[in-house]
């Protein structure tokens, strides 16, 4: 486009710039049949990131929901117990949830946070049908699990401590880790089975029970 001369009158140069752009071939993206790829650092959908091993990032410090300005964020931290460890250190977002009917994508939130833990993506179609679908819960953001990761719950490495993993000295899952794992699911499909064992068994004592009543009934009449 030509520039406009210095010594025009700043109104003049408005108009002057208008008028040129009006014959400048249009650009029309056909969104979304043909999608144009974001810049690199587009604010898109929030991130809830992992370590290597796969534990959280996020301990819960609710800083992110402070620097909100839309009060979109709403964070409820708990104390990481022995058997149930998601993150390095003290304490985890048990409850994590962002209302992207609030959420103006500033930004503020990622610069709050100390871990980087809470990161934001590219994407941006966020649209839905229901108010309820637009409340992204702590499942619906959280990073999903890379080769070499290990679903939490489950301890540390050994030997290393909180500093260590945001050093960047875990680079991923143990065999220990991975075993504690499946050690807790088998417990955990076998504490399922015994339940459903155990309600089929009371379903079937109260149906005999019934039928008992069912005759005691049918004798007295």
């Amino acid at each position: 486009m030509a520039e406009m001369p210095e010594n025009l009158p700043q109104p003049v140069r408005g108009f002057g710039t208008t008028f040129f752009t009006m014959f400048r071939k249009a650009s029309t993206e056909q969104y979304p049949d043909e999608k144009v790829p974001t810049q690199p650092r587009f604010h898109g959908r929030h991130q809830l990131n992992r370590h290597p091993d796969g534990l959280e990032k996020c301990v819960g410090c609710e800083l992110c929901a402070w620097a909100c300005p839309a009060d979109a964020i709403f964070v409820e931290g708990a104390d990481n117990e022995a058997g149930e460890r998601h993150s390095p250190g003290e304490r985890y977002g048990a409850v994590y949830q962002i209302n992207y009917l609030r959420c103006i994508l500033c930004g503020l939130c990622i610069e709050a946070c100390p871990t980087r833990a809470l990161t934001m993506t590219n994407e941006y179609e966020l649209a839905d049908h229901t108010r309820e679908s637009l409340i992204y819960t702590k499942e619906d953001l959280l990073a999903p699990l890379q080769g070499g990761m290990a679903m939490p719950p489950h301890s540390m490495v050994d030997g290393m401590s909180e500093r260590d993993y945001y050093s960047g000295k875990v680079t991923s899952a143990t065999p220990e880790q991975f075993a504690e794992v499946e050690a807790r699911e088998l417990a955990e499909e076998k504490a399922a089975e015994a339940k459903t064992d155990a309600t089929i068994e009371a379903e079937k004592v109260a149906s005999d029970i019934a039928k008992d009543e069912e005759q005691d009934l049918g004798g007295a009449a």
